[in-house]
């Protein structure tokens, strides 16, 4: 335990062997200041829901008479609400406005996760584990009804002390707004954070909000080489979240 009290974070070695999350990179002890909080983003974290995104949006467009690419759902990933309304607007051909697509899109991700939420093995257990030691918060790019709607169904709504959408600040990932907000929020300086994140937008931001960052690489829209390097930690599992604090 840390002098304050607090469990001391530590690296996991050859922790980067997910499908498709690139070269395996070994990642000796290394020697990082206590954390006082964790931050976690919600999608690819706590819900295997890119996916579900990328098929809302597709159909969206298809139904709306817009245009969808294999780039666009990566291009969307980390951007607000307002961010992604306009892109589909603009970038993609939805004739609607960004507010009616973005309450479509909603709407639509809302009944996708009454037919079931898809939760990450082990993410209930590892939020569970981390909140017996810390503060936590969620800092994600979905709205907020889908925040508060996958925590109430996951049955964590009362693990976490905040959670800040980006539709709550000026700029989503890979800017640092929310993850700086999250902070303040917790009341603690982001330098004592350490952020769970599995893309590239996600892992930039919450770097340059100047985070510990836990990177878990998503399977089907894996973070690039360059973002993986500003992770401090890899871990390969949820289940793993837990050794990395003694």
């Amino acid at each position: 335990m840390s002098p304050e009290g607090r469990p001391r974070l530590r690296s996991v070695a050859d922790a980067s062997g997910r499908p498709d999350a690139g070269p395996a990179r070994t990642l000796s002890t290394v020697a990082l200041p206590d954390i006082s909080a964790v931050v976690f983003d919600m999608d690819g974290v706590l819900v295997d829901s890119e996916h579900l995104w990328d098929e809302v949006r597709e159909q969206l467009a298809a139904d709306w008479g817009g245009r969808y690419s294999p780039d666009a759902q990566r291009a969307m990933m980390g951007m607000s609400s307002l961010e992604w309304s306009r892109y589909m607007h603009e970038e993609l051909g939805l004739p609607q406005s960004p507010r009616e697509i973005d309450e479509e899109v909603v709407r639509r991700m809302l009944d996708r996760y009454r037919e079931g939420l898809p939760l990450i093995e082990g993410a209930v257990g590892a939020v569970r584990r981390l909140e017996a030691a810390f503060p936590l918060a969620v800092a994600s790019s979905s709205n907020r009804p889908l925040i508060d709607a996958v925590l109430a169904e996951a049955g964590l709504d009362d693990a976490f002390a905040t959670t800040v959408s980006s539709e709550e600040v000026p700029r989503g990932k890979p800017a640092p707004d929310v993850y700086v907000e999250a902070a303040r929020r917790l009341g603690v300086e982001p330098g004592r954070c350490a952020a769970v994140e599995d893309s590239s937008n996600g892992i930039r931001a919450a770097h340059a909000a100047g985070m510990r960052v836990i990177a878990f690489p998503n399977e089907r829209y894996p973070p690039d080489e360059n973002a993986i390097a500003l992770a401090d930690v890899l871990v390969d599992s949820m289940d793993s979240l837990g050794a990395l604090f003694s």
